[in-house]
């Protein structure tokens, strides 16, 4: 099966000649549709990066991106807009609501963005799905940070997307919010066929995904599959001193 996302060679680099960062170096890496994959690494990995580019947020020095067989360097930014609105979902630490909405309105506002009819049954779907049947007149400064974050779930969902790209979707919430969060994002995978890319810094976060990809220093450096949170926290630990090491080497 052809993966839902595929970067292949993909470089990111900053800056002019002198003062060069390489974010991404080389990273090659698939997601098949109905999969569940976290991203992790020491911090300054590129994990924001390779998820900004994965998504068609930012343009790879170099190398392909596509999603859906739909080469994304190829595309001008209207098109590349267009793409993103229509086939990717995103979820971040920050909820970005609209106070003034209520939580349908919240999560429909894609598809008004978009001049697409709501469809109320979806709608009403997404909006059992994460659990916020009894909520939806309500406006965020009603709701907890965990509701809130379903909203941001759903209004993710609601376009029904190729791909689900979230950056550090619990780093906001409490432990058992948390997992009520990543429950909802492993269902969707489990039971809607959604496919969902995940930044995390926490291994209890990734465990819920069915493989973790390791980044460090711009360069994909290993996976972990059917991951515990203990043999996720282990690898962390190898590549934080290995991160260490090789920043003391080249000093």
């Amino acid at each position: 099966m052809n993966p839902v996302v595929q970067l292949a060679d993909v470089r990111r680099s900053y800056g002019g000649k002198r003062n060069r960062v390489t974010a991404l170096d080389g990273v090659s890496a698939g997601f098949a549709r109905a999969t569940f994959t976290a991203v992790m690494g020491p911090s300054g990995s590129g994990k924001s990066t390779f998820l900004h580019c994965a998504a068609g947020l930012d343009r790879p020095t170099s190398g392909t991106v596509t999603l859906e067989d739909q080469d994304l360097g190829a595309l001008s930014e209207v098109e590349l807009t267009r793409l993103r609105r229509d086939r990717v979902g995103f979820v971040f630490q920050a909820f970005n609501l609209m106070p003034a909405l209520t939580v349908q309105d919240n999560i429909t506002l894609p598809l008004r963005l978009a001049r697409r009819r709501a469809n109320p049954k979806l709608v009403a779907q997404v909006i059992d799905q994460v659990g916020l049947g009894e909520r939806r007149k309500h406006l965020p400064a009603q709701l907890s940070g965990g509701q809130q974050q379903r909203v941001a779930i759903a209004r993710a969902l609601v376009t029904r997307p190729a791909v689900l790209f979230a950056d550090e979707p619990t780093g906001a919430l409490d432990t058992r919010t948390a997992r009520d969060v990543l429950g909802l994002l492993r269902r969707s995978v489990g039971e809607a066929g959604q496919t969902v890319v995940m930044v995390t810094h926490d291994p209890v976060a990734a465990s819920y995904a069915d493989r973790v990809v390791f980044l460090a220093d711009g360069r994909l450096v290993g996976e972990l599959l059917a991951p515990t949170a203990e043999a996720v926290a282990e690898r962390m630990t190898h590549l934080g001193a290995w991160a260490e090491r090789t920043a003391a080497g080249a000093h």
